[in-house]
């Protein structure tokens, strides 16, 4: 799976939809992507802002693991005891580390974890928010704004499905993020509180249900209505899906992934080594070197598409003295007119200058 860089998501907020209007859901807002490009394959109202409840702790998460260890212990304060909605009941003085309070945010959907985790890591709910916030627009999302880290109600709090589909995208890509969001079922120990372990049972249904899902969250308010994130993986595609405010939501992810990995596939456009070509050398032993690319390019494509066809750009000339790996060129992939990948090609072996004769005839 190619890494979702900054850059990269801002690429995919440019990318062109390849909409598909077969699906009828039930949810205000919806959109499946595919991950590796975040090109649209099913949207509904996908750039509308709505409240995402919940699935805010997606961010919360994120921005929690990028900074800060997952083994350091934190302390529960007394401003994250008996915060509203969901929770795992935390008490003042009981002491957890950042990496079991995260399982409790993803798994339970614990607000008061979701606030234990913005008051160390932020310094407050506001200043973990502004993190959240800068992260995003890092990313170029112009559409997300966040009051808080668990999700409950909040005029300047929202997103839209498809700007949440990129984040959850982006998030996957951190392994730990991945490994806590796909867990079904942890325990967690403490110390110092009413219980020294706490069970924790994902929400997410789909783990169970669907073949290949990989996470993320549930989500609910009763203003926001039921909102969930789904991703899967299957022979190399990956899928997310978001919906918004959906009373069917189980049901709409199923036909929504369901119809992604119908039209998707990941193809091998060029194994490692199989693009082979020969340069002109100056002032070396050989006349030519080989030049060849290290790396297999592998996408993810629509099943149905047209040609993909490549154009090769190399050096006209190498001078000797180089060693093998120098940079030659490169192969870039084009489909529909429209670059989709491309290559760097590197030489093969050592360029060796030629040597030079000794003696009067040498000189």
């Amino acid at each position: 799976m190619k890494k979702i860089t900054a850059l990269l998501l801002l690429l995919m907020l440019c990318a062109l939809p390849l909409r598909v209007s077969a699906l009828d859901v039930s949810a205000h807002s919806a959109v499946l992507i595919e991950a590796e490009s975040g090109k649209i394959i099913f949207a509904k109202d996908e750039n509308t802002r709505r409240g995402m409840a919940s699935t805010t702790k997606i961010v919360t998460a994120l921005v929690a693991i990028e900074n800060m260890p997952l083994d350091t212990v934190l302390t529960v304060p007394r401003e994250a005891v008996g915060v509203e909605g969901s929770s795992v009941y935390l008490t003042e003085g009981e002491t957890l580390t950042l990496e079991d309070l995260l399982y409790a945010l993803m798994l339970q959907s614990a607000n008061d974890a979701a606030a234990v985790i913005a008051l160390a890591v932020g310094g407050s709910i506001e200043g973990f928010a502004d993190m959240m916030n800068e992260k995003c627009a890092s990313l170029g999302l112009t559409d997300t704004h966040f009051e808080n880290p668990h999700g409950l109600d909040g005029d300047s709090h929202y997103t839209t499905a498809y700007e949440l589909a990129l984040l959850s995208a982006y998030a996957l890509e951190n392994e730990d993020f991945a490994r806590i969001v796909s867990t079904e079922k942890r325990t967690i120990e403490t110390q110092g509180g009413n219980t020294p372990f706490r069970v924790l049972v994902n929400h997410n249904r789909l783990l169970r249900t669907y073949d290949d899902v990989i996470g993320v969250k549930t989500g609910f308010t009763k203003k926001c209505g039921r909102t969930l994130v789904s991703a899967a993986e299957r022979d190399g595609v990956r899928l997310v899906c978001v919906t918004l405010n959906d009373g069917d939501d189980w049901r709409d992810h199923r036909a929504m992934l369901d119809l992604g990995f119908e039209l998707y596939e990941s193809v091998s456009i060029a194994a490692a080594g199989e693009l082979s070509f020969d340069i002109p050398v100056v002032g070396g032993e050989a006349e030519t070197v080989s030049v060849s690319n290290k790396e297999e390019l592998r996408l993810t494509l629509p099943r149905d598409r047209g040609d993909i066809t490549v154009k090769t750009e190399l050096e006209r000339f190498i001078y000797a003295g180089l060693p093998a790996g120098s940079r030659a060129g490169r192969a870039r992939f084009f489909l529909d007119g429209k670059q989709i990948g491309a290559l760097t090609l590197y030489t093969a072996e050592d360029i060796p200058k030629k040597t030079v004769k000794r003696g009067f005839f040498g000189k």
